[in-house]
Order: C-alpha cells, then sequence, then structure tokens
C-alpha cells in the first residue's frame, strides 16, 4: 500500500465513520463535539504550542509526569494534548481542567491535518507510542516541525503486518518523523528492521516507570466499607470474550477461592454486557456503582472510570485484561508498583520486554487459559508468603527501571531550542 492508496481508503471510509459518530452522539453528546474537533473545526491558537497526543487514558496517563516537567520548563508555551477517545478527553479534563489545551485528534486526511496543522501551528509535535499517521506525519514534515515519537512501542505482531500490507507506506512515514524515541531495545531494533535510518532511533526508556499513581483517599474508604476486609482479585481492563471465560472458570471452583471476584471491563459501554454475562450464570453479584456492601456477593462489577489506582490498591492478586483473548495485554506497570502479585494470559504482545523481564524474576505468572488462571490464584490468595514474594520483586522492578523522563526532556530540549 502506498500513501496515496491509503488516503483513498480513508476518503472512502470516512462518511462511516463520521456516521458511527453521529449515532453515538444520541446518547453522549461528547461525540458531536469530536466530530467537529476531528476536522479541525476549531480557532487558530495564537500562542507557541508543545503538541503531545495521546490516544487513550493509558498513554495520557503514562505521560502526565513529562507534561508536568514541559509545563514548568516551558512556561511560554500552551501543552497542547489531543485524544482519539471520549475515555482520555475526559482524564485530561479531569486532570489539567484549563491548565492545558485540548481537542480531539484530526482524521488522517490530507485536507483536514493541514487545516489542523495550521490552526495549531505546534514548536513541536509530540506522538505517544504507536501513533503512526501518514498524512498527519507527511503535513508536519512539510512544514519542518519537529515530530517526534515518543515512548514509542512496536511489537512483532505489528511489525510483521506493516511488512506485510505496507512496507513501503511505514518507511516513508517513519523516516519523516524527526525521531523514534523508543522504550525498549526490542522496539527501537523493530522500528530499524520496518525501514527506519538507524540515526532516527534512540532508547531513552519507558517513561511508564515514572508514572505517579495516587489512591484516591475517598474512593479508598468507599471501597474499604464495600469489601469489608475481605480478600479480593480484580481482573483488570478485560474485553470481549474474555469474561465468558473468567465465569465459566470461575464457576468450576467458586467454592475453593474465598475471595470477591471483582471484574473491571476495558470499555464502559460493555458493563450492561458483562453485567448480563455474570447475572446468567446465577452468580451473587453486586455493582460498583450502588456503593453496598459485598457480603455475601461473589461478583463485584467494577462499573465505574478512573478508580483502577484504587481497585489495584484493594486487590490482593491482580489478572491482566486483554491477555486471553487477542488483544496483546494491557500495563502491568500499575500493579507492580503497588506490590501486587500480577496474572496475565498467553497473548501479551503489547508488553513483550516487560512481561518477559517480570516472569525472569518471578515477579509475575502467566497462565495459558481460564482454568489454570484460577489454579494459580487459588494457589496466591491461600498463599500470603508467595503472594507477597511476587509482588515486592514486581515493585523492585517498577523501582529499577526509572530514568527515561529526564533523557525525553533533554532530547525536547534539543530540538525547541
Amino acid at each position: 500500500m502506498n500513501q496515496a492508496l491509503y488516503t483513498l481508503i480513508g476518503y472512502l471510509t470516512l462518511p462511516l465513520m463520521v456516521l458511527r459518530l453521529l449515532v453515538k452522539s444520541i446518547k453522549n453528546p461528547d461525540y458531536f463535539q469530536r466530530i467537529g474537533e476531528r476536522f479541525g473545526s476549531f480557532n487558530k491558537i495564537p500562542v507557541p504550542i508543545i503538541w503531545i497526543h495521546c490516544v487513550s487514558v493509558g498513554e495520557f496517563r503514562a505521560s502526565i509526569v513529562l507534561i508536568d516537567k514541559l509545563i514548568k520548563t516551558y512556561p511560554d508555551y500552551r501543552i497542547f494534548i489531543s485524544t482519539t477517545t471520549p475515555t482520555g478527553s475526559q482524564a485530561v479534563v479531569n486532570h489539567y481542567g484549563n491548565k492545558v489545551l485540548h481537542k480531539y485528534f484530526p482524521f488522517d486526511l490530507p485536507l483536514i491535518v493541514r487545516r489542523y496543522v495550521k490552526r495549531l501551528d505546534p514548536k513541536i509535535c509530540l506522538l505517544l507510542e504507536t501513533e503512526i499517521w501518514p498524512n498527519l506525519i507527511k503535513a508536519l514534515h512539510k512544514k519542518k516541525i519537529p515530530t517526534l515519537l515518543i515512548n514509542a512501542r512496536l511489537s512483532q505482531k505489528s511489525l510483521e503486518k506493516y511488512q506485510k500490507f505496507a512496507p513501503n507506506l511505514a518507511k516513508q512515514t517513519i523516516n519523516k518523523l524527526s525521531l523514534v524515541a523508543a522504550q525498549n531495545n526490542n522496539s527501537a531494533d523493530r522500528f530499524i528492521a520496518l525501514g527506519a535510518n538507524a540515526d532516527k532511533v534512540e532508547n531513552p526508556g519507558n517513561i511508564k516507570f515514572e508514572q505517579k499513581f495516587n489512591i484516591n483517599q475517598d474512593t479508598k474508604n468507599t471501597f474499604n466499607k464495600i469489601i469489608n476486609k475481605r480478600k479480593c482479585v480484580v481482573f483488570a481492563s478485560t474485553h470481549n470474550g474474555e469474561e465468558r471465560q473468567i465465569l465459566d472458570a470461575f464457576l468450576k471452583v467458586k467454592d475453593e477461592i474465598n475471595a470477591l471476584v471483582i471484574i473491571v471491563p476495558r470499555h464502559m459501554e460493555r458493563f450492561n454486557e458483562v453485567y448480563k454475562l455474570i447475572e446468567d450464570r446465577k452468580f451473587k453479584t453486586i455493582k460498583r456503582s450502588e456503593n453496598i456492601s459485598s457480603a455475601g456477593a461473589e461478583i463485584m462489577l467494577g462499573d465505574s472510570m478512573g478508580e483502577m489506582m484504587n481497585y489495584f490498591d484493594a486487590a490482593d492478586v491482580v489478572f491482566m485484561g486483554g491477555s486471553l483473548v487477542d488483544t496483546g495485554g494491557h500495563n502491568m506497570l500499575e500493579p507492580a508498583a503497588l506490590s501486587k502479585p500480577i496474572l496475565f494470559g498467553p497473548n501479551v504482545f503489547n508488553f513483550t520486554e516487560i512481561s518477559q523481564d517480570l516472569l525472569a524474576i518471578s515477579a509475575a505468572i502467566q497462565i495459558s487459559d481460564a482454568d489454570e488462571l484460577f489454579v494459580e490464584i487459588t494457589k496466591l490468595i491461600n498463599n500470603q508468603e508467595i503472594a507477597q514474594n511476587i509482588g515486592s520483586s514486581a515493585k523492585n522492578y517498577f523501582d529499577s527501571k526509572q530514568g527515561a523522563v529526564e533523557k525525553l526532556e533533554k532530547i525536547i530540549a534539543s530540538y525547541l531550542n
């Protein structure tokens, strides 16, 4: 695939994307605002801009330490944060309020991105992790705006997809970037294998190791009342097809596990769907939103947003979702920072290096299926010493990997200066 074909496909599918957002806007007016902003419908911003794009909540939270440093270091600039998802948007607004500017990310089509870039006129653009957008990067490159892919990651699976379907487009696009600042050696090597010039790739490390994880005290008090001193297992960021496996496996052993099971779906629009799956299996169930004691309940549905760190804080054991299905897993570092024993399934290609590091030092357990998952959960619930040792090893690993933010700050300064 070349850039012309990529763009043609984008224009052909644009009506469908807009229609999808319009349908969603019936229930959530935020989607209507999202349409306008994604077309670049906002006034020109007459101040120097540092543009940071965080696709969703995880990328935004990981970048907070870096954003805070940029706000402090460059008081004459405004930080502009774009997101793609409503949850990411809400996270930015909740955390920073008016301290930063925020809009939705544009559709990656030439007319739109040129308009968007013209209105922003950023002094630098920082794209997080895997945000490789050919038309946007081309537009920024043409205007000689430094564009860095920071905390960049590329899984083996993604590399193979690029090499199969769009090798030339990928190579041309990444070489229009000013720099690929990879989060680990594996990703750095894969970007080079994809065609990036070696002098465009550095490895300053992973900024996710420097996240500041705040436990909301009011929520903690509420959780304490709900959980009522019970042991609990948190299934975090679960996906479609995953809850069914978890629930069916739990049915077989529920009498052997003296703990509250908490299932927190990744996407809020699936809360009702997952609740029905639980009810269909006749579990005694409560919802987090009900704010009632878990006494007598077997499962709590975590139907709340922005409380994941509190769920981790309350957990005795954590399973990271997206790993029993072909999603690639989710960030294990948050529970690791809280010294929690972590389990994950076979599909963790989004976090290959981190998962391998954790397994190598006995700081996590990988299982092959949901039945094995509950075998390991039972062991951890019934043996506090083993659980604590795994959790302590995870925390030591997290602490040992810091330093990326300082390196990135120096790299960014070299382009701004």
